[in-house]
């Protein structure tokens, strides 16, 4: 039941350094050179007793002790500002406004996790896991189980022992530049606690609050009369998302270790051998985490933890867990934007009683029309609840749901909303059965639920100013275009007023005075709100040809099937020719669209529909004239044999199953295909191959032999 943290033994690498001779001169008999060394001094030393009394508890000096070492720095720093260190202590208590968060792409993405909700997904995840391997369903396999934190998730990168940046998770490729506030969490060290730093090492854990500090927070901004946090994970990232960092210094953040990025010398052996050295290094560690040798054992750690939660002093929704073998995990690799060797195994959600409002009736910028119980506001887990989703209108019909009922309502994953129950006994004798609308409630088009669809969507297109509106908002959000300053409330007044009606309209905003004039003239636009709106364009003209894709709103295709899209046919003028030929009916390119791993008929079907409208071509192009989209780089280097390849297997292999054939072909930049086409540049045949060994035959594709295979691939 390993690794625990023992935060009651400091690690031995944080042992003291003496000082330097000049610490017992004047400062103001110091040269330029002690200055230089003795600042050196201090950042680790102070840098030290932090880790000693935030992590450790064990404090070796007294308060007017510590008071003193950071006097000191300071005036040294005073008396040579040009010698002040990017991990000076002064830098802890923050620096100045930044104008906005600057952007760092992930070294290695930051994915997110699937979700088991019961005890039989968790056991399935583990059957999958030996299917993929080719284990027989009986063979052992060893995890790590850790609390899953409420918070938010952060990559620290460190080079040559020195932490140099910090960025938000962000789209899981690119996030935002948070290396000041980072700096000021004194659980996070500037420098690893070791005389070897490896030449880079990027820690990933989660930044969070404690509940007793969130109640702290709280209680001093309501005497000031500012407004309250939700919950402790808002807190945390509000907290961490402050463009002046001497606001982060002030909160309570904290932070635990749950895994790495880019790291060279590479990781290898156990992730609880990882936790263990990490921990040597300086960083804090879940001192709950657990290995656990079974199925049977993380059921049961997990059902432990539920029932423990509530004494725990920060926010946990979860457990989650991890193959332990390194070496498994990388046979194991990803599947879209999820990790095959980890899940989380989430907690039962949170319940409260409450009256439904009224029902009201949203409208998406696909046209889905979606229920919304609106309701008596509730506390639900620590959060205030006053709107809860009811899907749709058979889940409204079976669970007969009424305006005046008193309802069950509980936070999914613990974290939408959702009514799940109606108290019958307590329903209003006057009560009415909801009718769904059958036109939309924006813009009074048809609503139409097409058949074997639960949805019932409105049929205004880009007439309905609904679908505009949220089409518009979707499009400047932060995984698409990310353009701050746009949001819930600006989006529909820009385009009452007619400033904006399309998201080809904010790139030419610039280019027109009179629309300026008119922005203006809008409440809440002053000169430097609208100076700054025009930069953060100018900013986001140039793109990755994912998130373009993305942010374009196409049914079904979202993040994940965007990025697919666009590693596959690689640049904006390739993918634009493949869907103008898709609309026009060409089965080749449709076929060879349904044949990539994650996409298949629907989406295609969506694309299709998308690419036959006119208004949407001319969208696109105009877009594709006004920005820069740019290629997604392939996740192998180009040295790769297969960077940029397209490759199918058929037959059976004899050393690795063909799921983990596929993982490792992506995983050296190869884009796997279902079916041969003239664009296949290899088809890898093992025992027993099917008609697409012949298919490839007739179209000269070069085949590969098993071994053939595994050479190309560095398996040999």
């Amino acid at each position: 039941m390993t690794p625990k943290q023992d935060t009651s033994v400091p690690p031995r690498s944080l042992r003291k350094l003496g000082p330097p001779p000049s610490f017992f001169e004047p400062v103001a008999k110091l040269s330029e050179e002690e200055a230089r060394e003795e600042l050196a001094w201090l950042a680790r030393e102070i840098e030290r007793h932090d880790r000693l009394y935030y992590v450790f508890d064990r404090p070796e000096i007294s308060d007017a002790e510590y008071d003193a070492l950071k006097t000191r720095n300071r005036l040294i720093e005073a008396r040579f500002p040009h010698l002040v260190r990017p991990d000076s202590p002064s830098l802890r208590v923050g620096a100045p406004p930044a104008e906005e968060f600057g952007k760092i792409r992930h070294a290695v993405p930051m994915f997110t996790l699937d979700n088991a909700m019961d005890e039989g997904d968790l056991r399935e995840w583990a059957a999958r896991i030996r299917r993929f391997l080719g284990l027989p369903p009986d063979a052992p396999l060893r995890y790590v189980a850790e609390p899953k934190m409420d918070g938010l998730s952060c990559s620290l990168r460190y080079e040559n022992g020195v932490l140099v940046s910090a960025a938000t998770r962000g789209d899981g490729y690119t996030g935002e530049d948070v290396t000041a506030n980072v700096r000021t969490i004194r659980e996070i060290p500037q420098h690893l606690v070791t005389d070897r730093p490896p030449p880079v090492l990027e820690v990933r854990g989660e930044v969070y609050m404690n509940r007793g500090d969130f109640e702290r927070l709280n209680a001093e901004r309501a005497a000031r009369g500012e407004p309250v946090f939700a919950n402790p994970r808002n807190a945390a990232a509000g907290s961490l998302r402050q463009l002046d960092s001497r606001v982060t210094a002030q909160r309570p953040l904290r932070f635990f270790v749950w895994g790495w990025g880019e790291a060279d010398p590479p990781i290898t052996g156990t992730y609880s051998g990882f936790l263990d050295r990490i921990r040597e290094l300086g960083f804090p560690v879940n001192p709950l985490t657990r290995r656990c040798d079974s199925e049977k054992e993380l059921i049961a750690y997990h059902d432990d933890l539920e029932q423990r939660r509530f004494e725990l002093p920060y926010d946990i929704d979860g457990v989650v867990d991890k193959v332990d073998d390194i070496a498994l995990q990388e046979r194991l690799g990803f599947v879209q934007r999820a990790p095959r060797w980890a899940i989380a195994h989430k907690f039962s959600p949170q319940k409260a009683f409450t009256r439904i409002r009224d029902i009201t009736i949203q409208v998406g910028r696909t046209g889905a029309l979606t229920p919304v119980a609106e309701l008596e506001p509730v506390t639900v887990g620590g959060v205030v609840v006053k709107r809860a989703t009811l899907h749709n209108e058979d889940y409204i019909a079976a669970k007969d749901i009424r305006v005046g009922d008193t309802v069950v309502v509980q936070r999914a994953g613990d974290v939408i909303p959702q009514v799940v129950e109606v108290v019958r006994e307590k329903r209003p004798p006057d009560s009415r059965p909801f009718v769904f609308p059958d036109r939309c409630p924006v813009c009074g088009s048809l609503a139409i639920r097409p058949p074997g669809e639960a949805i019932r969507r409105c049929t205004g297109g880009l007439f309905c100013p609904a679908q505009r509106v949220e089409r518009l908002k979707h499009f400047v959000g932060r995984r698409a275009f990310d353009i701050e300053g746009l949001g819930r409330k600006q989006i529909p007044q820009l385009m009452e007023a007619g400033i904006v009606e399309s998201p080809v309209d904010l790139f030419r905003l610039p280019r027109r005075p009179d629309r300026l004039a008119r922005l203006e003239a809008l409440e809440g636009w002053g000169e430097k709100k609208i100076r700054n709106l025009l930069a953060m364009i100018e900013a986001r003209r140039r793109i990755p040809l994912d998130r373009f894709i993305f942010a374009l709103g196409i049914r079904y295709v979202g993040e994940v099937n965007a990025r697919i899209l666009a590693r596959h046919y690689g640049s904006f003028a390739a993918w634009r020719r493949a869907m103008e030929a898709l609309a026009e009916g060409d089965a080749e390119v449709r076929a060879e669209l349904e044949a990539i791993e994650g996409i298949g008929p629907t989406i295609a079907e969506a694309l299709a529909e998308f690419f036959r409208e006119p208004r949407n071509r001319q969208l696109v192009d105009e877009l594709a004239r006004e920005v820069e989209i740019e290629p997604v780089e392939a996740p192998a280097t180009a040295a790769s044999p297969l960077a940029g390849k397209t490759v199918v297997f058929t037959g059976e292999l004899s050393r690795m199953t063909r799921s983990e054939a596929k993982q490792r072909a992506e995983a050296l930049g190869a884009r796997v295909s279902g079916s041969v086409s003239r664009r296949t540049d290899f088809v890898v045949a093992g025992a027993n191959p099917g008609s697409k060994l012949a298919r490839a035959r007739e179209l000269g594709v070069r085949i590969l032999s098993e071994e053939e295979w595994y050479d190309i691939a560095g398996l040999t």
